[in-house]
C-alpha cells in the first residue's frame, strides 16, 4: 500500500513539474535567452575593452618611438588624439610626453588637455592629483594665488599623498612673491601632515629654519 502510494506521489510531482515547464515555457526561455546574452555581453565587451586597450597602446608606442624634429606635428596630432581617447593609461602619457617635450606652445591648449585628463577621463583619485598638481607646476609661474590654488583646491581638502606636493609648491610661490608669512604658514602645514612626502617635509623645515625663522 505504501509501495503504491508513493509510485502516485512520484507521478503527481512529475506531473506538477511537467505542467509547470508547460505553463512557463516562454518565460523559462526567455530568461535562459536573456542569460545567455547577457554572458556573451559581458565577455564581448572585456575582449572589446581589451583591443582598444592594445590599440591605443600600440599607436602610443610607435608614435613616441618614431617622434623627431620632423615628425613633430605629427607626434603631437597623435598623442592628442589618444588624449581624446580618455584612457586612463595612455592619455595622461601622451600628455606627459608633449609637456616634456615642449611640443605645444599655447598655453591655452595645454590646459583644454589638462582638463580632459582631469574632468572627463575616469582615473583613480591619485592619478587624477597627480595630474592636477602636473597642471599647477605647468601654470605656476603665469598664476596668481587665486587661480593656482583653485587648480590645487581638490588636493588641499582632501588626505592626497600630493597634498605636501601642493601645499610646497604654493609656500614657494608665496616665497617667490615676497609674501613671508603666508609661505611660512603653507609650509608649516606640510610639517604638520601624517602622510607628507619625506623629502618634501624636510626641503620645508630647512626653508623654514633658514629664511623664514623669526
Amino acid at each position: 500500500m505504501d509501495e503504491d502510494l508513493a509510485i502516485i506521489n512520484n507521478n503527481t510531482r512529475n506531473e506538477k513539474i511537467k505542467n509547470f515547464f508547460i505553463k512557463y515555457k516562454n518565460v523559462l526561455v526567455s530568461i535562459i535567452t536573456l542569460i545567455v546574452i547577457t554572458i556573451m555581453i559581458f565577455f564581448g565587451y572585456g575582449e572589446y575593452t581589451k583591443s582598444k586597450k592594445e590599440s591605443i597602446s600600440n599607436l602610443y608606442n610607435s608614435t613616441i618611438i618614431d617622434y623627431s624634429e620632423s615628425t613633430k606635428k605629427d607626434t603631437t596630432d597623435t598623442l592628442i588624439e589618444i588624449i581624446n581617447k580618455r584612457d586612463t593609461t595612455y592619455s595622461p602619457l601622451s600628455l606627459y610626453f608633449i609637456l616634456d617635450n615642449n611640443l605645444i606652445s599655447e598655453k591655452t591648449k595645454v590646459n583644454e588637455l589638462f582638463n580632459i585628463i582631469i574632468k572627463k577621463t575616469k582615473l583613480e583619485n591619485e592619478i587624477k592629483n597627480l595630474v592636477i598638481y602636473k597642471k599647477a607646476l605647468y601654470n605656476a609661474d603665469l598664476s596668481n594665488e587665486n587661480e593656482l590654488i583653485s587648480i590645487l583646491k581638490p588636493i588641499l581638502n582632501s588626505e592626497s599623498i600630493w597634498k605636501s606636493h601642493a601645499l610646497y609648491l604654493i609656500a614657494e610661490y608665496f616665497f617667490s612673491i615676497g609674501e613671508k608669512n603666508k609661505s611660512k604658514e603653507f609650509f608649516s602645514q606640510i610639517l604638520l601632515l601624517e602622510n607628507s612626502n619625506k623629502d618634501i617635509t624636510r626641503e620645508a623645515q630647512k626653508r623654514l629654519n633658514r629664511d623664514l625663522s623669526e
